[in-house]
């Protein structure tokens, strides 16, 4: 029945939680399990009083540091997803990695529609309530709008 299982995974409890029963069901269907991390690098921003209404955000920082925040995301995205593949290996199921950049729900949906998976097991929470806020829930937004049933975790 699920073939092809779809693992969002950001090391938070939840998503630690939704690795342990996406392993569960992988063993029990002899399923492939995939761990996807999706990282968006976030550009600071040096807040001055003269800054207001004067230059945009990306003039308050040099571009030549724009390279260094994507290759530390992907540092720290790499390290998740080994975590995540020792902890799917510790349980007696191998994973397949994904690292993508972009808007969490976008690639998670991309992913789960051009690779046909199955079945999506996801935390109910990740790691950034500021994230929440400002961008809304990605497990809402993948229930909201997957292309396969999607098993919520918490």
């Amino acid at each position: 029945m699920f073939k092809k299982i779809l693992v969002p995974f950001d090391g938070s409890k939840h998503s630690l939680r939704a690795l342990e029963y996406g392993v569960q069901i992988a063993k029990k269907f002899k399923s492939r399990i995939t761990l996807i991390y999706v990282y968006q690098h976030m550009y600071p921003v040096a807040v001055s009083p003269v800054m207001y209404g004067s230059l945009p955000y990306e003039s308050s920082f040099p571009p030549e540091l724009v390279p260094e925040f994507a290759k530390a995301a992907r540092k720290d995205g790499t390290a998740v997803l080994a975590q995540g593949e020792k902890l799917a290996k510790s349980k007696g199921a191998q994973a397949e990695l994904v690292l993508k950049n972009g808007h969490p729900v976008e690639e998670i949906l991309k992913t789960a529609e051009q690779e046909k998976f199955d079945l999506i097991v996801m935390g109910a929470r990740g790691l950034s309530t500021i994230k929440k806020i400002v961008l809304g829930s990605v497990s809402h937004g993948v229930t909201t709008h997957a292309p396969c049933p999607v098993l919520i975790v918490r």
